[in-house]
């Protein structure tokens, strides 16, 4: 559900500047494409600050996380079943690492210390979650939250839940590139906008290249 109070949902409230990863992949030789499957809060947000980012092919938003065999908005706002919203994000790992898209992930799209909400969205379903896909995303998330935690760049400790990827469930197609569609939007100009700022600011390198 998304609320209609209003917050300035996500934008983390740091004691330090986030570095980069110190354990990450090198950009490959060759244009490709892989998978990164993320949650962090309401999918409109995090879908706006990933189609931003340079290297990032297609974003699409979803459910993810859970045991259940299939998954809708009704069901996963409701607390039925176990998925979270999240964001599949299709890009190439030529232009962007993954290691740079836990960076924005943990920086600019959610805040990573709100357990089991976002802002003013509450429920298991607005958890903070990274779904690796393989050992190599496994290693580079655990050593980026070690990283973050042990240089205490957040206040508070971080909550992410990291979990071996299942299932991704594409959410009903009015949930795809709701932010671009409906940029007057209340929420999105409270919740989504001020993210989309951030990320031109906190991390100008990454932003798409117009």
């Amino acid at each position: 559900m998304k609320w209609s109070v209003f917050a300035l949902a996500g934008l983390s409230v740091v004691a330090a500047e986030i570095p980069e990863p110190a354990v990450d992949e090198p950009l490959a030789a060759a244009k490709g494409r892989q998978v990164a499957v993320l949650a962090g809060g309401c999918f409109w947000c995090t879908e706006a600050v990933f189609e931003m980012v340079e290297g990032v092919q297609k974003v699409v938003s979803g459910y993810s996380g859970g045991e259940a065999k299939d998954a809708n908005y009704r069901a996963v706002s409701t607390g039925q079943i176990n998925h979270a919203e999240a964001v599949e994000i299709t890009y190439d790992p030529s232009k962007v690492t993954y290691g740079q898209l836990l960076k924005v992930f943990f920086n600019v799209a959610h805040d990573p210390t709100q357990l089991n909400r976002q802002g003013p969205d509450y429920g298991r379903q607005y958890r903070s979650a990274v779904f690796y896909k393989d050992a190599g995303q496994k290693r580079i998330a655990e050593a980026y939250i070690k990283q973050l935690t042990e240089a205490k760049v957040f206040a508070k400790p971080i909550v992410t839940e990291l979990a071996a990827f299942k299932a991704f469930y594409p959410a009903e197609e009015y949930h795809q590139d709701y932010a671009q569609a409906n940029p007057v939007n209340g929420y999105i100009r409270v919740n989504a906008a001020p993210k989309v700022e951030k990320l031109k600011k906190a991390c100008p390198r990454l932003v798409r290249k117009k």
